[in-house]
This record gives structure tokens, sequence and C-alpha cells, in this order.
């Protein structure tokens, strides 16, 4: 399969984060501080180390999912989509827990804490409707195989994600042993 231009921008990109992001080699491979001195790596923020992954994934995806090259860019949007609706859905899951957090918390009357456990519920419903229709956007344009494919594809995903995380706790615990 010959990669279009958009293609070797993403390949490019998800190398790139891919190599940031899964190789633990590479993030430990600079020498330690001299005794003494401040470690001096910028933290890398959460949305970013997402959007990352997610740059990863989609390049991934051609590749898993067998699309043809005029194929990408339409899964290319219903994925980016997909992706957008998990992430609205997140920010706003992590809002009203917010809320309910602190209403909970400093003795918020029980009105203001049915009100948000209500818009919690409002929101699962409207999210599984949402994704719902991400999905069936996804599917419009791939083949009964490679829907399983994005399925199975999507769950391997999640563990590298969860693989990740694990990695990085791991190399923090350990980085602040050594200090």
């Amino acid at each position: 399969m010959i990669m279009g231009s958009t293609s070797r921008v993403f390949a490019t990109a998800a190398l790139l984060a891919g190599g940031v992001l899964w190789d633990p080699a590479a993030a430990s491979a600079q020498p330690p501080p001299a005794s003494g001195q401040v470690l001096d790596q910028p933290a890398v923020p959460p949305a970013e180390i997402q959007r990352m992954f997610d740059a990863y994934a989609l390049v991934q995806a051609q590749d898993q999912l067998k699309l043809a090259d005029d194929k990408y860019p339409q899964f290319l949007a219903k994925f980016k989509a997909l992706q957008d609706v998990r992430r609205r859905t997140q920010q706003e899951r992590n809002r009203l827990l917010q809320d309910l957090r602190r209403l909970a918390n400093d003795g918020g009357d029980e009105g203001q804490i049915k009100d948000r456990l209500k818009a919690l519920q409002d929101l699962d419903a409207r999210a599984r409707g949402d994704v719902q229709k991400a999905y069936e956007g996804i599917d419009s344009v791939l083949d009964v195989r490679q829907q399983a494919r994005f399925r199975l594809f999507e769950e391997q995903m999640e563990r590298r994600k969860l693989e990740l995380l694990m990695r990085a706790r791991q190399a923090n615990r350990q980085q602040k042993r050594n200090q």
C-alpha cells in the first residue's frame, strides 16, 4: 500500500509520538543529574499525552484495519469524531463528579446533590447515544471484517494506554526513590 502525503504526515507524527510513548529506555537514556542538580524536564500535560496517543492510534488503525488510502480520510474523520465524543463526555463527567465531591464534602444541600446526580445520569444516557452514533459513522466506512478488527483494535489501544500509564507511574516512583 502506497501512503499518500496525509498518511505520511500522520505516520511521522505517530512514529515520533510512539517513540516517546512506548520506549521507556529512551525516556531514561539521559544520564542522571549530578547530586544536588535539579532534573530539568518539563512536565507533559495529560491532555498533550492524550493527543499524542490519539495520533498514534489513528495511524495504527490504518494498518490494523487494512484500510485503503482512499477510505482513510473518511475513516479518519469518523474516528476523530468518536474520540471527540469520548473526550467531551469525560471532561463533562469529571466536572460533574468534582461538583458532587464538593457538595458531598462541604455539606451541600440534598437538592443540589440530586441535581448533580440527575445531570450525571443524563450525561451517561446522552453519551451512550452519541457514542453509538459515532460507531455507526465508523461502521458506515468499514466492511464487516474491518468493523470486527476495529473493535479488537480499540481494546488493544486501551490496553496499551493502561500499560503506558503503569510505566509512567513506575518511572515516577523510581525517580522519587533515587532522589
